[in-house]
């Protein structure tokens, strides 16, 4: 059963959207009052919440997640069908925004950890120019399979942030995935923050609440 997404409506006329997807096992509501604080007044902000399910790498446990892992290594083996599914679901979102009258190129993925990971992965396999992808402390799903499985625009700009001092997903694999999406995509930022862990803080929220004021000024740049 799933659960119905955080929806935050814009406090302006809505123009555009940001559909953002938390980490292993939060829900939508875990982001969403930090979001709504730094979001741009036209832009409504969805915060959906991952299915309940087993997840390998904490011994079967249930739990919010979008799709199974089975390890934190970046060479190790990946739940393909999970992620290729979770990203349906949000190409769905996105047609949603769509079908209510929010052009493809004002409407931004974002992203923590395992759903960063989602928001990459669903971007570049969408099929419309999308205004942004932030990717917070995360990696590229499936990236041998890239640039093969890209169906999106080149010029689709990813603003990727990473603690060095994660000890979760591990700074290395943040970088490895920032410099492996430059080798096709046009406009990518890798931005390190000193001492963070595998969490957030207030320097990359108010680097978060500029990328999003220009993207959505500048959204007709694809």
């Amino acid at each position: 059963m799933s659960i119905a997404p955080v929806i935050i409506e814009a406090t302006a006329k809505h123009t555009a959207t940001l559909i953002f997807m938390h980490g292993l096992g939060d829900t939508g509501h875990g982001w969403s009052s930090a979001l709504a604080a730094i979001r741009p007044a036209c832009m409504k902000v969805v915060c959906p919440t991952a299915p309940t399910q087993p997840v390998s790498l904490n011994a079967g446990f249930r739990m919010p997640s979008w799709f199974d892992l089975k390890t934190l290594d970046i060479s190790g083996p990946e739940d393909e069908e999970g992620i290729k599914q979770a990203s349906q679901n949000i190409h769905s979102m996105i047609n949603t925004e769509i079908e209510k009258g929010v052009p493809a190129e004002r409407i931004v993925l974002g992203g923590f950890s395992q759903g960063g990971a989602l928001a990459l992965y669903s971007a570049l396999t969408y099929n419309k120019p999308l205004a942004g992808v932030v990717a917070l402390s995360c990696w590229l799903p499936l990236h041998k399979q890239f640039p093969g499985l890209k169906t999106n625009s080149d010029e689709i700009p990813i603003f990727q942030c990473h603690g060095d001092f994660d000890p979760v997903v591990p700074y290395k694999f943040g970088q490895l995935s920032a410099s492996y999406l430059k080798n096709f995509m046009k406009n990518v930022t890798f931005k390190t923050y000193n001492g963070l862990s595998h969490s957030s803080s207030e320097e990359e929220m108010d680097d978060m609440k500029d990328i999003l004021a220009k993207w959505v000024s500048s959204a007709s740049h694809l």
